[in-house]
């Protein structure tokens, strides 16, 4: 138990990281509002088809990577983490509004690109911003920040453990409109306290140097860092299959109800909380690559019994798997990236958020041209195979142990 609370009490006396602490809760709640439920809005209350909606998704993903990567270079160079922080937070809030009143097709393309194709810099400058200030907090050891970063989207995920099931019932009782002005709402929120209680810090001399001495382009080039990029990608276009599909199973094939959705997604962040601080202690003494290969054979078997499953209570079991399989590679993954450009944390991190929205321009395009032809279960079949790919891949590129490990 002392070991659990010596990072919380780390994190609770420092000013710094405690803002970091409660803009993951945020962050995190506004997210949960919205995803689980983004398909049946799409398709239900929009009426976009199956193909449509993922055509819709794949634009606005691939607008996200476009602008992310121009900004995250900006945020190791030029801007605070706080200006794109406050700026991310602001449009958020602004798309979700349009979200929940607007319902003409081409309009919705144009907020999903650039408001949201901006706001999706929020996550991965989070993050950023983590890492910067665990360092420079100077009570952290170098080894335990894996562990750190671990408390923090531990707390992203503490959430999802309530926002799900609040938000069911918010769309029960004042439909997708209530559910999204929420969400704009809580982003308001969030953009409100980074202004107010996190600290301005513009880009380090060495951040700078670094930018100059290994843009992206050139960190792509290495082999394994460009393995791991399309490793993760292939894993994460499975995840936005199963954050559209998972609904539409439930409710289309087993005959469940909006609330089965919400217990489903509020059931794993329930146990992603003792596996994310369980498995950052473990990153701590074990190969961040050995970790992640390890979620990716559970990842195999997630998907793989999905396609088999013939009542709401059975995924309900399944979701225990998905927290640990979250755990890696939305904990441990980040401390992964980060070390492959320790000196760039907003281009490291946002690195990975962009092998997040690749695979979900492959996901959402995915989507709409399997479900409608083969039916919601095979999406979870596709998923398994392209995990059994990825794993391949990671294991054919591994990397070296980084030397500050």
């Amino acid at each position: 138990m002392e070991r659990v609370l010596i990072p919380v009490r780390t994190i609770l006396r420092s000013p710094d990281l405690r803002a970091v602490l409660v803009c993951n809760v945020l962050l995190g709640l506004t997210y949960s509002f919205v995803a689980p439920f983004l398909s049946m809005w799409g398709t239900r209350e929009v009426g976009m088809s199956d193909t449509r909606f993922g055509v819709f998704m794949t634009v606005t993903s691939a607008a996200s990577i476009a602008i992310s990567t121009w900004l995250a270079r900006w945020s190791d160079t030029r801007w605070s983490r706080k200006a794109l922080l406050a700026v991310g937070g602001a449009t958020g809030a602004l798309g979700y509004v349009g979200y929940a009143f607007v319902r003409d097709f081409v309009s919705l393309v144009w907020i999903g690109s650039l408001l949201f194709g901006v706001s999706s810099i929020t996550f991965p400058q989070l993050f950023a911003l983590a890492r910067d200030v665990v360092r420079a907090s100077g009570v952290v050891p170098r080894n335990e920040e894996p562990l750190y970063i671990n408390v923090f989207r531990l707390f992203f995920a503490l959430s999802w453990t309530v926002g799900p099931a609040l938000a069911a019932w918010v769309v029960a009782a004042y439909s997708y409109e209530g559910s999204f002005l929420c969400a704009a709402g809580i982003f308001a929120l969030f953009t409100l306290y980074v202004l107010c209680g996190v600290r301005a810090v513009p880009p380090t001399a060495a951040a700078r140097a670094a930018a100059q001495a290994v843009p992206l382009r050139k960190a792509l080039a290495r082999p394994v860092v460009l393995a791991h990029f399309v490793g993760f990608g292939l894993f994460f276009s499975c995840s936005t299959m199963g954050m559209m599909n998972l609904p539409l199973l439930l409710m289309e094939t087993l005959g469940g109800t909006e609330r089965h959705v919400g217990i489903a997604y509020s059931v794993a962040p329930f146990f992603e909380l003792p596996f994310m601080f369980y498995l950052g202690l473990l990153a701590t003494r074990v190969d961040h690559a050995l970790l992640i290969r390890g979620s990716l054979v559970l990842a195999i078997v997630y998907y793989g019994a999905l396609a088999w499953v013939t009542a709401p209570w059975q995924v309900y079991l399944l979701q225990v798997l998905s927290a640990a399989i979250v755990a890696v590679t939305s904990g441990v993954a980040i401390t992964f990236f980060q070390d492959f450009l320790p000196e760039q944390a907003g281009t490291a991190t946002n690195l990975y958020q962009s092998s997040t929205n690749f695979g979900r321009v492959v996901g959402y395009l995915l989507f709409g041209v399997v479900a409608a032809e083969h039916g919601y279960r095979a999406i979870f079949s596709l998923s398994a195979a392209f995990c059994v790919a990825a794993l391949l891949l990671l294991l054919a590129f591994k990397p070296a142990r980084f030397a500050q490990r």
